[in-house]
């Protein structure tokens, strides 16, 4: 199976190929829009602010060919962290003063990624740290094979608000409730980083790859 991690001038991509190596995939860092075609499904990650990745992802011509590659194709897509952000229509980062509704997304999933503070959060920000999640309704297939209270690591200060409770398969709490994971069709994404979860990242990892869509 070929993994195609999406380079679109964002860091961290390391881990990431390091953990589908060590799960026996084929992982291709794709860094032209083109190749992504060339791969069965695809992961979106992402690290720093939702405007510069957003940014990025324009100026690199990648938002057409991965609209087309998800919405005609059906290529299945997993979004780590700011890229699970980006699945949003748009988010708040940035927005405030502005005139500006927020930077838009790719609008795979609708909703919009605002601040901790913003939803009511008190604790200290950004959240970084291992933190317990919890499947919400029927456990999705990302999530077989790892109970309730399972700990991911997470980073991050803003948090997907989605517009369909059911698009949401997975909660944290810090402070506020917090989006853990969202799929739409076979878009999926986790605020907090598998690859750099022990384990139970790497089984949720394993569980995408094994996913009749992949």
């Amino acid at each position: 199976m070929k993994v195609g991690v999406i380079d679109y001038g964002v860091g961290n991509l390391g881990s990431v190929l390091r953990a589908l190596e060590e799960l026996n995939a084929a992982p291709v860092l794709v860094n032209r829009p083109v190749d992504m075609h060339l791969n069965d499904c695809l992961i979106l990650p992402g690290v720093g602010s939702f405007t510069d990745c957003a940014r990025l992802l324009a100026q690199g011509g990648w938002v057409d060919p991965l609209k087309a590659e998800v919405e005609e194709f059906g290529r299945p897509l997993l979004g780590i962290c700011v890229g699970m952000q980006l699945l949003a229509d748009f988010g708040l980062e940035g927005a405030a003063g502005s005139g500006t509704p927020g930077t838009a997304g790719l609008g795979f999933i609708p909703g919009q990624v605002e601040h901790l503070g913003a939803r009511g959060c008190t604790l200290r920000l950004p959240h970084v740290g291992w933190n317990e999640i919890v499947a919400n309704g029927a456990r999705d297939s990302l999530f077989a094979g790892i109970p309730d209270g399972t700990d991911f690591y997470f980073t991050h200060s803003y948090t997907f608000v989605a517009k369909d409770g059911a698009d949401v398969i997975a909660t944290a709490a810090y402070g506020v409730p917090v989006t853990a994971a969202v799929r739409r069709g076979r878009v999926w994404g986790t605020q907090f980083h598998p690859e750099k979860s022990s384990k139970a990242g790497f089984k949720l990892l394993s569980n995408f790859l094994a996913g009749p869509e992949c």
